[in-house]
């Protein structure tokens, strides 16, 4: 590192020791608005591409306003990172995974991704949940990663997260018997009394364990909460679901060695079965759940 240049953040067992008590992190203008400024860019110009689109597809999944011939109306850019070389780079860049590392170790495996718009006025509440119930492992040590593209505000749906949930059950995520990707709100009345707003401006990344109970409002607000989120594993958790396409997981390695003697660790788990009756994303899972906290 140059003399004249100081880490942005500080890695040390009090910033660990939060992260396993509490199942989540902040980490305020983590980057700075020219390192986002080509995420920023590319998210708008995805956002823009929408127009005219009638239904959701392999790349918007759109809000229920959305008219092909009116204003882009869209909740979320499904799979960024897959998809798009401006994400793909930076889901490999050597901050963030330098904070990865420290927290799930030197052999690190990206997972998934999205972006979760939030558009101004109407963006829509995703319920409870635990990302751990759509996707468990063979061990817990997975987390989700959030770049926040423009400010997260208490009125803009920002995450809402549950402190220490990550070491409690895995709840039920289905109705009637079919998974629906969200908990009833009844079954964390208490629990979310206790719920945290992850806030920050732009640039800022929040980290939440793969376990930790959160879910966020509408966005009432006249800004929009542009979300990229990125997901990782250490690479010794393989998925419970199974391994569709060898030589892409092993693609996906983002640091260290590939690992082929996965650690089993005495995790709760329910698996996402039988599959949401309706598919696409989270907010389209969710729509077969009445019992709703937002």
């Amino acid at each position: 590192m140059a003399p004249d240049k100081k880490p942005i953040l500080q890695l040390d067992d009090s910033l660990k020791a939060g992260y396993l008590q509490d199942g989540y992190l902040v980490l305020p203008s983590f980057f700075s608005a020219a390192e986002i400024a080509p995420l920023c860019s590319e998210t708008e110009r995805l956002i823009e591409a929408a127009r005219g689109k009638a239904e959701s597809d392999a790349v918007h999944d759109l809000e229920a306003p959305h008219q092909p011939d009116g204003e882009p109306r869209v909740r979320r850019i499904k799979d960024p990172v897959q998809q798009f070389d401006v994400y793909r780079e930076f889901s490999r860049n050597e901050k963030l995974l330098s904070v990865v590392r420290f927290l799930i170790g030197d052999n690190v495996r990206f997972h998934n991704s999205k972006i979760n718009i939030k558009a101004a006025g109407i963006g829509a509440a995703v319920e409870w949940h635990q990302d751990w119930a759509f996707y468990p492992h063979t061990n817990d040590a997975v987390l989700e990663v959030g770049i926040a593209l423009e400010d997260l505000c208490e009125d803009n749906g920002p995450l809402l997260v549950i402190p220490g949930s990550h070491l409690g059950p895995v709840y039920d995520h289905h109705v009637e018997g079919t998974f629906c990707g969200a908990i009833g709100a009844s079954e964390v009345t208490d629990l979310v009394q206790k719920s945290v707003a992850l806030t920050g401006p732009a640039g800022s990344v929040t980290i939440h364990h793969a376990r930790t109970i959160h879910g966020s409002a509408m966005n009432r607000s006249d800004r929009s909460r542009p979300l990229l989120l990125i997901g990782y594993a250490a690479a010794d958790a393989w998925p419970l679901m199974g391994v569709s396409d060898f030589d892409t997981f092993n693609d996906y390695l983002v640091c260290g060695d590939e690992c082929l003697t996965p650690r089993l660790q005495e995790v709760p788990v329910r698996m996402p079965l039988p599959s949401a009756t309706f598919q696409g994303s989270i907010y389209e899972n969710q729509r077969t759940l009445s019992e709703r906290a937002f």
